[in-house]
Formats: structure tokens, sequence, C-alpha cells
């Protein structure tokens, strides 16, 4: 596979970070150099910045000369292996495509739909929590909490009713002791 240009970076790594690719770059604006406002003033856009549109910015770099530290056959070799890791990855990603659709097939043939996995799943994942050390740490406090909660409870309603009674008692008491109205 013969690629159609050579790839070089835009950016120059030796001479550090341009400025003009800094979103927040306090040079004489606050918008990015790609601002549409900036080019509605009239600004001239950097010759180094290019917009980045998906993968098909690796094809809209300009050629440059290789770099000044690198020879000819160092460029040669590095282009080879370029190429070497591209077709690796595109058989790579046949391979997987290849496995993945073996993969649909045998759940199909064993009936196996979305929803039963992801009904396994949420249950193999529920055992995995209630198996845990924090959940039975968390259930067990839990539980003590609630066997105090039930004792209070009914302390109160025991209260409650005593109280309930004592009232009661006083009602009768008091409505025996007054004369009956005729």
């Amino acid at each position: 596979m013969e690629p159609l240009e050579e790839y070089h970076s835009p950016f120059d790594f030796e001479q550090g970070v341009n400025s003009s690719y800094l979103y927040l770059s306090p040079a004489f604006s606050d918008t990015p150099p790609s601002s549409p406002d900036l080019k509605g003033r009239g600004s001239q856009q950097q010759p180094d910045s290019i917009p980045e549109v998906g993968e098909d910015a690796v094809t809209s770099v300009p050629s440059s000369p290789p770099p000044p530290t690198m020879t000819e056959e160092e460029r040669q070799e590095l282009q080879e292996e370029l190429v070497k890791v591209e077709d690796e990855i595109q058989t790579l990603s046949q391979v997987l495509a290849a496995k993945e659709k073996q993969l649909a097939d045998i759940k199909r043939k064993l009936g196996i739909t979305p929803l039963n996995e992801l009904k396994q799943n949420i249950s193999k994942t529920w055992q995995e929590v209630t198996g845990s050390t924090a959940y039975r740490r968390t259930s067990e406090t839990f539980s003590q909490a609630s066997l105090k909660a039930t004792a209070a409870f009914s302390n109160v309603g025991s209260a409650l009713s005593k109280k309930l009674e004592d009232v009661s008692m006083r009602s009768l008491q008091h409505s025996a002791s007054m004369p009956v109205m005729r």
C-alpha cells in the first residue's frame, strides 16, 4: 500500500508549544485562532493552523521536508514500518469483525438474546454485590438498626397505650363522680 502523501506533523516539538493552538491563549484575543469571529474582523489565520475534520485531517496536512536530523534511509524505514502497522491494524480489524460475527451466530444458535444476557448480567452482579463484605456489613448494620427502631417504637407504643389508659380511667372516674343532669 503506497500512501498518497507523506505525513508530517504541523507541530514542531523541538520548538515548544505554539500558542496559537491554545484555546485560552492570552494573545490579542480570548477566542481561539480558528474562531469565525476572528475571521470576520479581517484577521488572517496563521498558516500553521489546520482545521481538523475527523480522520481526514491527516490527508489535509501539506507535505513538508523531513526533519533535518533524519536521514533518507531512516525516513524510508519509518515509512515502511508505518505501512506495515497500518496493514496489521486493518487485518486485526477484519479478524475482530469476523470473531464478532461468529460470536453473534453462536449466541443466536444457543438462543441467547440480548435480554437474556442482560438478565444474567444483572443476576451475576447482584450475587457479587450481596456476597461482598461491604454489603454484609451494611446489611447487618441495617438489621441492628431495624431491631433497635422496632424496640423503640414498641416502647413508645406501650407508653402511649399506658397514657391513654390513664386518661380514659380519669375520664371514667370524672364521669362517674359528676351528677347526671336531666
